[in-house]
């Protein structure tokens, strides 16, 4: 087994068992969610595997709607392939090589309670005649009261942040926070999508084990902040006018992985599974 072989086959195991934990932990607050604001049956996840063309690898979907979670996607993927000519000059490595290898994981979660911020996280790690990880967290707030950056949950989720990337280098939180808060950005309006947290790409220092070690630690921030997050505000009612202004602020989501999002785009290009891609798109939407 070459060194790649071995890398490929701890990467692609680390995003599974992540899909399998964070899907256990939104289920916890499925059910521990208070009936009198979440009425209903609690959600559990429905789990499809998928395959991507001639046996060019492909996934699990993980998907749920719930009284709490009012669409959530978690997904993983394994794939591989070759680029297509117009996208070979945009990934490095691919000029020289057509082939590739994806894995990662992608999960946005939607929930019904206003209060509650929408999440993002994505990690991945593709092989072409280079090899590199990228990925990040972030938070978007729907209401206009808690889209600022000394908000609590934007506190608490940039702290999570910070500390797994200090474990690191102390250069990576500033370094990718301000990566986020370009990336995440609709130029169209003028506008961020959320309060941030941090976006890296092509992250390959020399040292495989170190920075398969900090994509872990990504996972892991993640996986402990966002249910703290979500535990504290499901106990908040919300307002009709609140519901409103949630479902307007989502049109912003939809805009932003529509126009300007690069993991829509490489799924699409390479033959990705469209109902996996396409399922961070919230389930109600307004646009006034």
């Amino acid at each position: 087994m070459s060194d790649f072989d071995e890398r490929k086959r701890q990467t692609s195991q680390w995003f599974s068992q992540l899909q399998q934990r964070v899907c256990q932990s939104f289920e916890d607050l499925e059910k521990a969610a208070p009936t009198k604001l979440y009425p209903g049956v609690a959600g559990t996840f429905t789990k499809t595997p998928w395959q991507r063309g001639k046996k060019k690898g492909g996934g699990t979907a993980a998907l749920m709607r719930g009284r709490l979670f009012e669409k959530v996607g978690v997904h993983v993927s394994e794939v591989y392939g070759e680029f297509s000519e117009e996208f070979r000059g945009q990934i490095p490595g691919a000029d020289q090589d057509p082939r590739f290898w994806a894995a990662g994981i992608s999960l946005i979660a939607h929930l019904h309670n206003p209060r509650i911020p929408a999440v993002h996280m994505n990690t991945r790690y593709i092989v072409t005649t280079k090899d590199w990880f990228g990925g990040g967290a972030d938070l978007t707030p729907l209401l206009d009261e808690q889209r600022k950056n000394d908000a609590s949950d934007t506190v608490l989720f940039h702290k999570a942040m910070e500390t797994a990337c200090a474990a690191h280098d102390p250069e990576y939180y500033q370094k990718f926070r301000d990566w986020c808060d370009r990336y995440f950005y609709l130029p169209h309006r003028d506008e961020p999508r959320g309060t941030g947290g941090i976006f890296y790409d092509r992250l390959n220092t020399g040292d495989f084990e170190a920075d398969f070690a900090f994509t872990r630690e990504v996972g892991e921030a993640f996986l402990g902040v966002y249910p703290e997050i979500v535990a504290r505000r499901m106990q908040e009612p919300w307002s009709e006018a609140e519901r409103e202004e949630q479902l307007i602020r989502r049109g912003r989501y939809v805009e932003f992985n529509l126009l300007y999002d690069k993991g829509t785009t490489f799924g699409l290009k390479t033959g990705g599974n469209v109902e996996t891609i396409l399922s961070s798109m919230p389930p109600l939407v307004k646009w006034p």
